[in-house]
């Protein structure tokens, strides 16, 4: 899920949500992984029941239409997942695509995703810290640009700016409300 998620992110998720509406397609969504329910995965929607699901050249149509894509990204092993498809997602089930589309396992490697195996959908990230750096660095590990970044549906959603609810310069804000 690069560069939405970076290893070292720690999220909230809402796990009642999907309880009381359904999934929408560029929902950020943790599930049990269909090869080992013991471990929880991470995945974008794309598609859902009913829909046509495409890949050519690095471009994802549903129902032959392009989809407006501006979170992926393609980094890694090139292999064959620039193409796939066309696939009808079937009742109940969902498909699922990483934003790292080189480097993913996902509905194109192991199939539909059964409803019933979602947990929730991602929210925010409540902790992020470097992992590549030396842990005896404790200010310089922690990614606190990151901490508070709520995860906004770029399909669904009129602004496609990435949020946090943390000011973006903490002291200015101190210094402003101080005077």
């Amino acid at each position: 899920m690069l560069n939405t998620l970076q290893i070292g992110d720690h999220i909230l998720v809402n796990k009642f949500i999907y309880k009381f509406k359904e999934p929408k397609r560029g929902d950020i969504i943790v599930f049990k992984f269909p090869g080992n329910e013991k471990k929880d995965y991470i995945k974008r929607l794309i598609g859902l029941p009913k829909d046509k699901v495409e890949m050519r050249n690095n471009r994802v149509f549903i129902n032959d239409k392009p989809l407006d894509e501006s979170y992926t990204i393609y980094q890694g092993h090139y292999g064959t997942k620039s193409s796939f498809g066309p696939v009808i997602v079937p009742e109940k089930k969902l498909f699922m695509m990483g934003d790292n589309r080189y480097n993913s396992s996902d509905s194109r490697e192991w199939g539909f995703l059964d409803k019933k195996k979602v947990k929730g959908k991602a929210f925010i990230i409540y902790w992020s810290w470097d992992l590549k750096r030396s842990w005896l660095d404790v200010w310089g590990t922690v990614r606190w640009k990151r901490i508070g970044k709520r995860f906004k549906n770029p399909l669904t959603e009129t602004t496609h700016k990435e949020s946090s609810l943390i000011p973006k310069n903490l002291f200015a804000a101190f210094k402003t409300t101080r005077q």
